[in-house]
């Protein structure tokens, strides 16, 4: 499955209808409507996006993630109607709200119990363009799936003009509620629901426990972090060795793009499934992970381009540890800082062992959210080069990805950072990345992404990858035209 903006997943004309929930909208008080005061606390991750959201020029517009995946018409819409009702209840993050009061600074959360959610049901005029189609849906998605509302998702299904084609469902919801796992089950969860209404198999779903308990369970475990706590004593010494900034992209991308230019993004397919095989057979005879041999591919590939021995990211790791939480939807992400040197390495083995003993390293701290970090430190720093690495291939349904058209999807953003994902499917190795949309940026990213292709490819094909040496000539080899990267983008 790929991970791109909506601009990059083709749409046809035709008929949009928005399935967007609604809680007792007749009542005169929250609680008549169903709404009931919920003193469990959100995660530390949540609550730092609220009160992010609130302070931002944007209001936390353009925050969501999201998927697009295709079902066999013709739309059945009361059986839809109950799918996504049915899947509403499963998860109770999607029945509940919390929010902050801007005068006093106080969290507050109420929650719906299953049953009490209604949809509305909003059919629109027929889109004779698939650019109206894409307007539409990104206007929608962009404006109401803030943070500081409820409901901060939607399901939208379109129905094309060629009604042999199949109907696309489309959904987003906000960050704060959804992580990149939870797009990945949507499709999954929504397809199977929906062919148990229509008369099919039961939906047979894994039971899913719920992000609200999640955050309490987070909140306890970490009420009390001292500064000598090794998640504390990591990150102060991973900021102390970046002058107090967090690691930047590996080479140089120029100065920031203006605030409202949207950043550019990549999508490639940069190993097949035999190829994805052959890079983790290489990996296992250095005695280490396929992620520590990513992260080795990447080091040896700014290393090469002039960025420098020393590897420094941030790479976000799931805080799925208990069976519970396999199923539920919610921003199960902690972070973890990647530090190590290349230099003296004599074999690509020895570069991923590197690579692997700082992943063991800091790996266990991500269960301390970094947020909560960030305040017994008294300071704060923005990422801005990360690294996300996950395999996909056992996710439910996985084998049908490519049959359903199945995306996952991700709003705009304007910061200036860089931000690279890869995944690995059953279709093989998929590498997704946004970045400044400026001339330089663009193309050191592209470079940078078309030498770590070619690494990867000689890894699978050899089982080794070159070693930069101290004489390197690095104006050579930092120059080397590799192009733009051929994206499905």
């Amino acid at each position: 499955m790929e991970f791109t903006e909506l601009a990059d997943y083709a749409v046809p004309a035709g008929t949009l209808t928005e399935w967007i929930p609604s809680v007792g909208p007749q009542a005169r008080t929250p609680e008549a409507a169903g709404w009931h005061p919920d003193a469990r606390p959100t995660s530390y991750v949540h609550e730092a996006h609220l009160r992010t959201s609130l302070s931002s020029p944007r209001r936390g517009r353009e925050s969501w993630l999201g998927a697009a995946f295709e079902i066999a018409g013709p739309l059945n819409k009361p059986a839809f109607r109950q799918a996504v009702l049915n899947w509403i209840d499963r998860h109770e993050a999607m029945r509940s709200s919390a929010s902050i009061d801007e005068v006093t600074g106080e969290m507050t959360r109420v929650t719906a119990a299953q049953g009490a959610i209604d949809i509305w049901q909003v059919e629109q005029e027929r889109c004779a363009q698939s650019s109206e189609v894409f307007e539409h849906l990104q206007y929608l998605f962009d404006e109401f799936t803030s943070p500081l509302i409820w409901p901060a998702y939607a399901f939208v299904t379109l129905e094309p003009v060629d009604e042999t084609r199949p109907v696309t469902v489309f959904f987003a919801a906000d960050h704060s509620i959804i992580d990149g796992l939870s797009t990945v089950l949507v499709a999954h969860e929504i397809a199977a629901l929906y062919g148990e209404e229509l008369g099919g198999a039961p939906a047979g779903l894994f039971e899913a426990g719920s992000y609200l308990d999640f955050g309490s369970s987070e909140r306890e475990r970490n009420a009390e972090l001292e500064h000598s706590h090794d998640a504390v004593r990591i990150w102060r010494d991973f900021l102390f060795d970046g002058e107090g900034e967090l690691p930047a992209f590996p080479l140089d991308i120029g100065d920031p793009s203006p605030d409202d230019l949207p950043q550019g993004g990549l999508s490639a397919w940069v190993l097949d499934p035999d190829q994805a095989d052959s890079f983790s057979v290489a990996c296992r005879k250095t005695g280490h992970s396929l992620f520590a041999g990513l992260l080795a591919v990447l080091a040896l590939t700014g290393s090469e381009l002039g960025g420098g021995t020393r590897f420094r990211t941030v790479t976000p790791v799931h805080t799925r540890d208990e069976p519970q939480w396999a199923s539920a939807l919610g921003w199960f992400v902690g972070l973890c800082p990647i530090s190590f040197d290349i230099a003296g390495a004599d074999s690509f083995g020895s570069v991923v062992a590197a690579a692997s003993a700082e992943v063991k390293k800091t790996k266990p701290i991500a269960r301390v959210p970094l947020d909560r970090v960030f305040t017994t430190l008294g300071y704060s720093a923005r990422p801005r080069f990360v690294v996300s690495f996950m395999d996909v291939r056992f996710a439910p349904a996985a084998e049908h990805w490519p049959d359903w058209n199945a995306r996952a999807l991700r709003s705009k953003q304007y910061q200036h950072d860089v931000y690279i994902w890869i995944n690995r499917t059953p279709q093989g190795i998929n590498i997704a990345a946004r970045y400044p949309n400026t001339e330089q940026a663009t193309a050191r990213v592209h470079e940078y992404i078309g030498a770590f292709r070619k690494l990867l490819t000689d890894v699978a094909d050899t089982g080794t990858a070159r070693i930069p040496r101290a004489d390197d000539d690095r104006s050579e080899i930092g120059h080397t035209d590799t192009g733009q990267i051929a994206t499905n983008q």
